[in-house]
């Protein structure tokens, strides 16, 4: 199966498990209302309104409560874990039906939190970072996961960043990550691993809470690891918004499109405009539309039908300067 057949089947299955469970199919009686009539959903969005690596979760997320009737209150944190935490303590003090959290703070933060929610009757469920010990105690409530496996995602970042620039064994790379941020952590790891095992010489440099805020502090930054590593190949991260700033690096840098391998995440307009022009040459595709139509699809089903909670992969694969010319207009409209 390739990369676009595979995203097709992913979108078809969900769409195909929409189908079954519609109105019209015959095992189940049709309802006078909407699925979700009356159901309320607290949705962790993870960024901030509009910015390319939430909107098209906002718009998946909307479409599913369009579709199912599901009343969504969002939630912006900048992608502070803190806030998380207390953006979830606010979602169970409103009683919702569901609430959908990013597992960025961890299974330790948010466990005993969970299990209040639980014990209130609040189907929780999570996305973009997993938290697989809060999952296994509650999957059978409707915990589930929609977003990357990380780790492998970052690892099949690492082989296209090989396939795609031709590196080579010995050449030098940069792994500019968050390292220091647990189970988030795990996609820079699997980026750092897999440049490590084809050979590469990777140096692994943290991003911090502040450029992790505010993306566009990357730009010196890389600027200047680039001036003082003038045998630089390959620049690798796993932060979608950092990597729409890397070209803006390479030409403050002096550097012309591919004389610096980079990879990165996600699909922002300055991303795509990254790999039209070249200064990117591979993306990891999260679909971060799924990721926000899957949860909600998650408390519609767990709330109706009591469905376990759903572990969905969400990565259909990298995207190349080829590849996106395909894709631009999903984007455009939201859906990639």
């Amino acid at each position: 199966m390739n990369k676009v057949q595979g995203r097709v089947f992913l979108t078809a299955t969900a769409l195909g498990i929409v189908a079954a469970l519609s109105p019209a199919a015959p095992a189940i009686a049709q309802p006078a209302q909407k699925l979700g009539s009356g159901l309320t959903m607290y949705f962790q969005m993870g960024g901030s309104p509009g910015d390319g690596a939430t909107l098209p979760r906002e718009i998946g997320a909307k479409a599913a409560a369009d579709l199912f009737g599901v009343k969504i209150v969002e939630q912006f944190s900048n992608w502070a874990p803190e806030t998380m935490i207390s953006q979830f303590r606010q979602a169970m003090a409103a009683s919702p039906d569901c609430i959908e959290i990013m597992g960025h703070p961890g299974d330790a933060a948010f466990a005993p939190l969970v299990d209040q929610a639980e014990k209130a009757g609040i189907m929780v469920t999570a996305g973009n970072v997993p938290l697989t010990q809060i999952e296994s105690k509650y999957r059978q409530n409707g915990f589930g996961y929609a977003g990357t496996f990380l780790f492998q995602g970052g690892e099949e970042t690492a082989q296209a960043m090989v396939a795609e620039g031709h590196l080579k064994p010995g050449d030098e790379a940069l792994e500019y990550g968050l390292f220091s941020e647990g189970a988030r952590g795990q996609s820079d790891r699997g980026l750092a691993y897999g440049l490590t095992k084809a050979g590469l010489k990777v140096d692994e440099l943290t991003i911090s809470p502040q450029v992790d805020a505010d993306s566009a502090l990357a730009v010196p930054i890389l600027v200047a690891y680039i001036e003082r590593h003038p045998n630089l190949k390959a620049i690798g991260t796993q932060h979608g918004l950092v990597t729409s700033f890397i070209p803006q690096a390479l030409k403050e840098a002096g550097k012309k499109p591919g004389e610096i391998i980079v990879g990165g995440i996600d699909l922002a307009p300055a991303t795509v405009s990254g790999l039209e022009s070249g200064y990117i040459t591979v993306t990891l595709n999260q679909q971060l539309y799924l990721q926000g139509f899957l949860p909600v699809l998650q408390c519609v089903m767990s709330k109706r039908y009591y469905m376990p909670g759903l572990d969905t992969n969400t990565a259909a694969g990298t995207v190349n300067g080829a590849l996106i010319k395909k894709l631009v207009p999903l984007i455009k409209s939201g859906v990639e």
